[in-house]
């Protein structure tokens, strides 16, 4: 009788319960070896996730445990809207944000949630983007970033807007 999925090693197999129990005790073996780097801490100060949340420019973030590997991080949606601030149309983007990490990671749902606020908002393409960016490095302080806003043609153009941050080396005192 098959009581369904067991996932191991990133593998899912179907499996009878005397197998699924077979298999859970191996990986009982090799738990110890498998790091899980994400605590309870990690979540205390994230109140975004897992509600019901409004529209808002709140961004939240978790701490990184990876500091001193440079690997990057890449949100995108192609649901962003803010209004034209001379006619008050919608004007539709697609929004990609790439970084660098340092010490916090950014939290997604607090990122749609900020991104959904500009809904109602008249600003230019090119203020958003980099009000979008400047925003990030607050929150991020991120070893570089790359805030990419392409918007949808109006009058048969299309703008495409990139904003980019990078920490400046620390300089060191001379002796």
């Amino acid at each position: 009788m098959k009581v369904g999925l067991c996932c191991l090693a990133n593998s899912c197999i179907s499996l009878t319960r005397l197998e699924c129990s077979l298999e859970l005790k191996s990986w009982s073996l090799v738990e110890s070896h498998v790091r899980m780097p994400t605590s309870k801490k990690d979540l205390a100060h994230l109140t975004l996730l897992g509600g019901k949340s409004q529209p808002g420019k709140t961004l939240e973030t978790f701490p990184n445990h990876n500091p001193e590997r440079r690997y990057s991080v890449t949100l995108s949606t192609d649901e962003f809207t803010c209004l034209c601030p001379a006619t008050g149309q919608p004007d539709f983007a697609a929004i990609t944000i790439q970084y660098i990490p340092d010490q916090w990671i950014l939290e997604s749902k607090s990122l749609k949630l900020y991104l959904w606020s500009y809904r109602n908002e008249g600003v230019f393409h090119e203020h958003v983007v980099n009000t979008i960016c400047d925003d990030l490095v607050k929150a991020l302080a991120p070893h570089w970033i790359e805030v990419t806003g392409a918007f949808g043609d109006r009058g048969g153009i299309g703008i495409t807007i990139v904003a980019r941050h990078e920490k400046r080396p620390r300089r060191t005192a001379k002796a």
